[in-house]
């Protein structure tokens, strides 16, 4: 301590630390500071959900200083994935914004192959889509009153089984996720899976009259599979039944819907015992 009470020496100790401050640490600093990385920018606006895609992107080099270690620095590590939050042009991306996946609420859009399509039917009353208790990967039958002009109720063969694919309120928002929401939405439409001739016959339904859904099936994948095979089998069916009333011969609809009900009414017995 006695030679810090000396003002020469403090000093000269001032100086020394200054120097060392100026001539060692300064030019460290100022390294650091000058040292450029290479990231990903985005040279447009992209909403959330969206699949990024290569002409979305910039490779550009900025200040090393300060950057995230979680920020992307290849093209190719972020072009195919989906985002998870909304970005403007010019912002830089970091990992933790984007997934390999879809978000579920969009999931099932990107899971089409072309063989089926995704269809929204609207949701009247609250008793038609079953009182809001309806929710992705239900097995659900279709139900017609006055079908077609017929003055019957029909559960028509070509939408007895039938897969949910989502529920949507008026928002626009899937209303039936596995996430808890503080306010739960009613729903407003129902989303199915259903093939090109059954989307036509689901269309004319809802133009012309009411649809109600009754609920089929609910639980393992594989077995809600069983309903959609035994679906599947009966739109073959019924597609033979057309060439053959234009080859000339002439099966009655009644017979070959009799025909799908028993086939369909083994799938409902099969599943109900296992």
């Amino acid at each position: 301590m006695k030679l810090f009470k000396n003002r020469t020496m403090l000093g000269i100790f001032c100086i020394v630390v200054s120097l060392i401050i100026c001539f060692a640490i300064t030019p460290l600093v100022n390294q650091g500071l000058s040292k450029k990385a290479t990231i990903v920018r985005f040279n447009q606006n992209v909403m959330e959900g969206e699949q990024i895609t290569k002409e979305m992107l910039d490779e550009v080099e900025v200040g090393n200083y300060n950057l995230p270690e979680n920020v992307v620095r290849n093209i190719s590590d972020a072009e195919g994935k989906y985002l998870l939050a909304s970005v403007y042009a010019g912002d830089y991306i970091v990992s933790g914004k984007m997934s390999d996946e879809p978000a579920a609420e969009n999931k099932y859009l990107y899971s089409l192959n072309g063989e089926k399509q995704a269809m929204s039917i609207t949701i009247n009353t609250f008793a038609e889509g079953l009182s809001g208790k309806l929710k992705s990967g239900d097995i659900v039958s279709v139900i017609a009153p006055d079908y077609l002009g017929s003055g019957e109720t029909v559960i028509p063969a070509e939408l007895k089984y039938v897969e949910v694919i989502a529920v949507t309120a008026k928002s626009g928002y899937d209303a039936n996720t596995e996430e808890e929401t503080e306010e739960k939405e009613l729903p407003s439409t129902v989303t199915v899976l259903v093939k090109p001739e059954q989307s036509k016959l689901l269309a004319r339904l809802e133009a012309e009259g009411e649809i109600h859904l009754s609920l089929v099936y609910r639980g393992e994948y594989s077995k809600a599979m069983e309903f959609i095979t035994a679906q599947d089998e009966v739109l073959e069916e019924l597609k033979m039944m057309e060439e053959e009333m234009e080859s000339g011969q002439n099966p009655s609809y009644e017979e070959i819907t009799n025909k799908t009900d028993e086939e369909q009414e083994n799938v409902e017995t099969d599943t109900g015992e296992e």
